[in-house]
């Protein structure tokens, strides 16, 4: 079955297409369609909807959609569903380093040695296959941020990965593999459940 991804990021393409195996992923370019819907909403789940349900307007197939973000506790959940445009300025965007090092600083900041480092990867996954019909899943990947001593570690994976530490393995999301990171990540949880409601129709 062809399966439309309402995004433009390879990453992202990249992992779906590996857990949804036998299935054909395909992205917005792949059809060259100018794919940006504005994501308003102020949750997760608001925005994988906007945009799964802006794409089956355009292709009437199966599309599905994510909107995922890293959750800080001690910045009050933040940054959140503005992950991706944290700390920009003027609709301006920071590279992955730059919201990387702004994270760092201002969790630093936010209450000493002492700050609680807990946060969690959330990825809210939409299906819809018809105006009417549709499926989600949401799922979380716990962890905390790297102290800002330590930095970021590890060449793999994209945006906060190489601060996003995994306690219990005792390395950053950056230091997985790419198959271990798609057995364990929020991401890839949500793909799972999405992929087994994909069983279903």
């Amino acid at each position: 079955m062809i399966i439309w991804f309402a995004t433009g990021n390879e990453h992202k393409r990249r992992e779906l297409a590996a857990i949804l195996a036998g299935h054909s992923v395909k992205i917005p370019s792949d059809a060259g369609i100018a794919f940006d819907p504005d994501e308003t909403g102020g949750a997760f789940l608001e925005n994988a909807f906007i945009k799964a349900h802006a794409l089956f307007e355009l292709v009437r197939e199966p599309v599905v959609a994510d909107d995922s973000g890293l959750c800080v506790d001690a910045l009050g959940g933040r940054p959140g569903v503005y992950s991706a445009r944290y700390g920009g300025v003027d609709g301006g965007k920071l590279t992955s380093s730059e919201r990387n090092a702004l994270l760092l600083k201002e969790i630093s900041g936010a209450g000493g040695i002492a700050v609680r480092r807990t946060a969690r990867f959330v990825c809210a996954m939409a299906l819809v296959l018809s105006k009417d019909r549709f499926f989600v899943a949401q799922e979380t990947l716990e962890g905390e941020i790297i102290s800002e001593e330590r930095g970021a570690r590890g060449m793999g994976g994209f945006g906060y990965d190489p601060i996003f530490f995994l306690p219990e393995r005792g390395c950053a999301v950056a230091e997985l593999s790419e198959q271990e990171k798609n057995r364990i990540s929020h991401r890839a949880k949500a793909a799972r459940a999405i992929g087994k409601m994909l069983e279903t129709i």
